[in-house]
């Protein structure tokens, strides 16, 4: 490439992202709610399975999946503070997550237990309710006997629970879907281009991934 295109391709490109960069605004688009990042790079999404609109955001993580860098990874914590049942079964379903991810099914699980509950209008009363689910999404029943309660489980549970408590302390989560990059950036999606909005979601993603 000549110098002269080459310096035209770098003057369009740090322009190009200067442009990004000023179209995003702490405080407007994202909020910091930590002074440290996360030890690992990652996107997470606070959700509930008694959400709609969790539901209908499903669609998009895929998406959202294949724009993150190498070593990036996708994460969900299920809130607790929804009024549908108790604090005690959102937890309950949390660590049916955790499980679910551990076995590879968690997608599966997670399409199985938002229809259960939002079209079918079944509820989850007790552990044997979300067995039930699990086994229906090609999990292993004994598996998850073994996992629900495990020591690993219920401390990654109780930590995700510990992080949104401190979020919701600070009143910066206060709804669901909810997205947080590296543990320390909160999406506001109200400030997002409702016109184009998934695309400006996945822009905002990319930028404060490289904060």
């Amino acid at each position: 490439m000549k110098p002269i295109l080459k310096l035209v391709l770098f003057i369009t490109l740090a322009f190009s992202w200067a442009s990004t960069a000023f179209e995003y605004q702490e405080g407007k688009q994202y909020t910091v709610v930590a002074e440290k990042k996360t030890n690992k790079p990652e996107l997470r999404e606070y959700f509930s399975f008694y959400c709609p609109a969790c539901r209908g955001f499903e669609a998009y993580l895929g998406d959202f999946e294949a724009l993150l860098p190498t070593g990036t990874s996708l994460e969900k914590t299920h809130v607790d503070f929804m009024g549908h049942t108790s604090k005690e079964i959102q937890f309950m379903m949390a660590k049916a997550l955790i499980v679910a991810q551990k076995a590879g099914i968690d997608k599966k699980f997670s399409q199985a237990l938002f229809k259960y509950l939002q079209t079918d209008r079944a509820k989850i009363e007790n552990e044997d309710d979300l067995r039930n689910v699990f086994v229906l999404s090609g999990g292993d029943g004994d598996m998850f006997d073994k996992s629900i309660n495990n020591f690993s489980v219920v401390t990654q549970a109780k930590r995700n629970q510990k992080i949104q408590n401190a979020l919701s302390a600070k009143r910066a989560l206060k709804s669901v879907p909810t997205f947080v990059v590296n543990g320390k950036y909160l999406i506001n999606s109200k400030a997002l281009d409702k016109n184009n909005f998934m695309e400006d979601y996945k822009n905002l993603v990319k930028y404060l991934l490289t904060k």
